[in-house]
This record gives C-alpha cells, sequence and structure tokens, in this order.
C-alpha cells in the first residue's frame, strides 16, 4: 500500500501540531518546524522561536481539530485552540506549507468561539456543541 504526499503531510502536520500544542515536547517539536520557518498571523511572533515561545507562555493551551484537507505542498486543518488565558476558544483554519518533510509557512483565520446566545446562525463553530454544552 502506497501512502500519497497529501497522507504524509496531513500526518506530519498533526503530529506536529500535537507534539507542540499538547505535549509541550519543544525538542521533538523543533524537528517538525524548519529554522526558516515563516508566520503569517498577527497573533503569533516570527519565526519557530516565536511559535514555541507563544506556546510556552500559554502554558495550558490545547489543539484539536475536526477537518484535515491536503493538496500537494499544502495542509488546511479547521481547527480549536483552547487556553485559560484566553475568555473564549479560538477556532482556526489553519494552513501549513510543507517543504522536505518540515513545516516551512503557516498561516491563520482565527475568531473567538461562540456561545449558542452569541451565534446569530445557530450553529457550533466547532464540532457538534457550543462551548458549555459539552
Amino acid at each position: 500500500m502506497t501512502t500519497t504526499l497529501e497522507e504524509k503531510n496531513t500526518a506530519l502536520v498533526l503530529d506536529a501540531l500535537d507534539t507542540l500544542f499538547n505535549r509541550k515536547d519543544y525538542g521533538k517539536a523543533a524537528q517538525f518546524w524548519s529554522e526558516s520557518y515563516v508566520q503569517h498571523s498577527r497573533h503569533v511572533p516570527a519565526g519557530r522561536d516565536g511559535l514555541f515561545g507563544l506556546v510556552r507562555s500559554l502554558g495550558d493551551v490545547r489543539f484539536e481539530y475536526d477537518m484535515v484537507v491536503a493538496k500537494d505542498d499544502f495542509v488546511w486543518l479547521h481547527s480549536r485552540y483552547t487556553s485559560s488565558a484566553t475568555p473564549a476558544a479560538l477556532i482556526a483554519v489553519d494552513i501549513l506549507r510543507i517543504e522536505d518533510g518540515k513545516l516551512v509557512e503557516h498561516w491563520d483565520v482565527l475568531q473567538d468561539e461562540p456561545t449558542r446566545s452569541e451565534s446569530a446562525g445557530g450553529h457550533p463553530m466547532f464540532g457538534d456543541t457550543f462551548p458549555g454544552e459539552r
């Protein structure tokens, strides 16, 4: 059975994000991110060190994903980031570019996760329940 480039890149991204955000294994996480990593985010400082520093500063930050799509060297994730440092979870669309088996570039679109009363459309942004109803 052969593994496609998209399957390899998806597994790489999911392992990298779990290693950094959930396991807080910075030594292993460094193996996933390029030393010349480019960050396109309003919230995350530049480079691999900027990202790792942000994760350290948030302490209990956690990552989970709902949907993943991969095409060639890009992986898109529908993600949720939770931390006691923020009043609401952040729902994200993360876009990562992979080159030579490393994460080399990242973009995101972030929005606070609304409660049922804050949702104009009446549907949760992540999964099938609203915050506080889980």
